[in-house]
């Protein structure tokens, strides 16, 4: 190493542990020190961890330094049906053991339970609950949402609610053992790298939704009684195995919908009793691309598998086609040659 380099690299080392020993741990709850959350946060330091008993707090609250925040007994952050409840604005941002609950209703000013804009927040064992969209995320690269239970509000008609989970511009991101129901989607926008693993979707639109994102894992997922199981659209190199899909039969039923999708693999999914079990538009797009389907069961179905236009460079292999009204429709002007 460099002579140059060894006063800012002994520097920073000095920063870092000077933050962690510096660190400290704040206490809210009901009967003090501080009884105000937002008085808490606003007090705290960088690094610092606030401690919050149980009771009722008030949101909207925004967080703009790195902090964590965990609850006790299940302390309740109320939005009032107002807003955003609980936003990041800072890296590093943990929130743990809480129920957030009651955001706003508005679509155009994207209404949360928890807002997420800064990298590495994490989200773990909470409650979310009457909430317009869920966990909202964007450019918050590295961040986790894992074991929560997101419930939207069910009272709206689904056009009218948001997505319990949306990921825009946020690579690599950890999606897993999250409960999610009466949303629109879980959603993922222009997204590399996301994880999606061992989550449970009710009552939505589409249960799970990629646009635009590309070599995401979708794995050991449930998707139950949607509109739609899975769509998957203008992505490529996503790998869906080990999920179950089925009782997929609002308007327009799909268990799995593929559309402009390139060199995708579904592999040993179960799909069960959809309107259409797999439904395929115009995938593979690209003409060096591909799709590979193995060892899935397409089973009780309406129809097994729908190709809507002329389909090419498929491989389907050891699949089983179990009692579909209908196992393999083409809805086309086109053939299945080349597959």
């Amino acid at each position: 190493m460099h002579k140059s380099f060894l006063p800012l690299l002994i520097l920073s080392i000095a920063l870092i542990l000077s933050t962690m020993l510096n660190a400290s741990q704040i206490q809210v709850s009901p009967d003090g020190p501080f009884k105000r959350l937002d008085t808490a946060i606003e007090t705290a330091n960088s690094g610092d961890t606030i401690e919050v008993h149980s009771g009722q707090y008030s949101g909207p609250l925004k967080i703009t330094k790195e902090l964590t925040l965990i609850g006790y007994d299940w302390p309740v952050i109320d939005g009032k049906n107002h807003g955003i409840v609980l936003e990041f604005a800072a890296p590093n941002i943990r929130v743990e053991g809480f129920i957030i609950k009651n955001s706003g209703i508005s679509l155009s000013q994207e209404d949360a339970g928890i807002s997420i804009n800064a990298p590495d927040a994490v989200i773990e064992n909470n409650k979310i609950q009457h909430v317009l969209f869920g966990v909202y995320l964007r450019q918050a690269h590295h961040s986790i949402i894992r074991n929560n239970v997101i419930v939207g509000k069910e009272e709206l008609a689904i056009p009218r609610r948001g997505d319990l989970v949306r990921v825009w511009y946020s690579d690599s991101v950890l999606i897993e053992k999250n409960k999610i129901q009466h949303g629109r989607d879980v959603i993922i926008w222009f997204s590399k790298g996301t994880i999606l693993r061992k989550n449970k979707m009710t009552n939505a639109r589409y249960g799970l939704h990629f646009m635009y994102s590309d070599d995401c894992i979708i794995e050991d997922n449930i998707s139950i009684g949607n509109s739609v199981g899975a769509y998957l659209m203008y992505s490529r190199r996503l790998i869906l195995k080990h999920n179950t899909i089925a009782y997929n039969r609002g308007a327009t039923g799909f268990g799995i919908g593929l559309k402009d999708f390139d060199d995708g693999v579904l592999k040993e999914n179960l799909i069960v009793d959809n309107r259409v079990g797999i439904f395929v538009d115009n995938s593979p797009r690209e003409v060096d691309s591909n799709m590979n389907y193995k060892g899935n069961v397409i089973a009780y179905n309406d129809v097994g598998i729908s190709l809507l236009s002329f389909i090419q460079r498929s491989h389907l292999v050891e699949n089983s086609f179990i009692e579909n009204y209908e196992q393999v429709a083409i809805n086309s002007s086109g053939n299945i040659n080349g597959n």
